[in-house]
């Protein structure tokens, strides 16, 4: 089975995984009010923004999940993202960025991050994604949608530990999966390994993100 998704679709439309997702997620947060979920580890009071020409994964899964952290002026609050696992994927020529705001007498900064686009892509293994928002054209092998989050065996597995997901709730899968001209901004990012071949960084003053 295959399934093909086109054009630039907005997280709360894309592959047909958000509107559960946010369900999954009114959810997650009634069992953190109620002290059955302990919140993942805290993400920063920044996103990041991620572009990349091609992202070929294996042992793909997507679960709704909540990430609690900081604003950048150290008030506590959460994220609802949607989790992709992967395996293993290859990534062609990824570029990586995000903005410090308010820095005195130079105000915004930005890190810029490149690598595999020199022939050789980056690769990972037991990758996870917490998205935000994700505009692609996908392609998904064998797919099987409305699986429990905690019953998922095509990819790696939910992350386990303190991660504030609900394994009862939606949840997706696919033997593979292939997305071309990938935009997306994220929380976090997580992997057993990532090796970034070419790898250039930049720091500069100003706003200069991948898209």
């Amino acid at each position: 089975m295959e399934s093909q998704v086109r054009g630039g679709t907005r997280w709360k439309r894309f592959a047909v995984v958000m509107v559960p997702s946010v369900a999954a997620t009114a959810c997650i947060g009634v069992a953190l009010a109620q002290g059955a979920l302990a919140a993942s580890f805290s993400v920063s009071g920044q996103s990041f923004k991620v572009t990349a020409d091609q992202l070929d994964g294996t042992g793909f899964a997507q679960y709704g999940a909540l990430d609690s952290g900081y604003n950048l002026d150290g008030s506590k609050t959460a994220h609802p993202v949607a989790v992709s696992s992967f395996k293993s994927a290859s990534i062609t020529n990824m570029c990586q960025s995000v903005v410090t705001p308010n820095i005195p007498l130079l105000g915004s900064v930005s890190l810029v991050l490149k690598a595999g686009g020199s022939g050789t892509p980056v690769q990972a293994e037991n990758l996870y994604i917490d998205v935000q928002d994700l505009s692609a054209d996908a392609v998904f092998h064998n797919i099987d949608i409305g699986v429990a989050a905690g019953n998922t065996n095509k990819g790696p597995g939910m992350k386990g530990g303190s991660e504030a997901a609900n394994p009862y709730g939606f949840a997706q899968q696919a033997d593979s999966a292939t997305l071309t001209d990938v935009k997306q901004t994220a929380w976090a990012t997580t992997a057993g390994t990532f090796k970034l071949s070419g790898l250039k960084m930049s720091v500069s003053a100003g706003t200069h993100e991948c898209y």
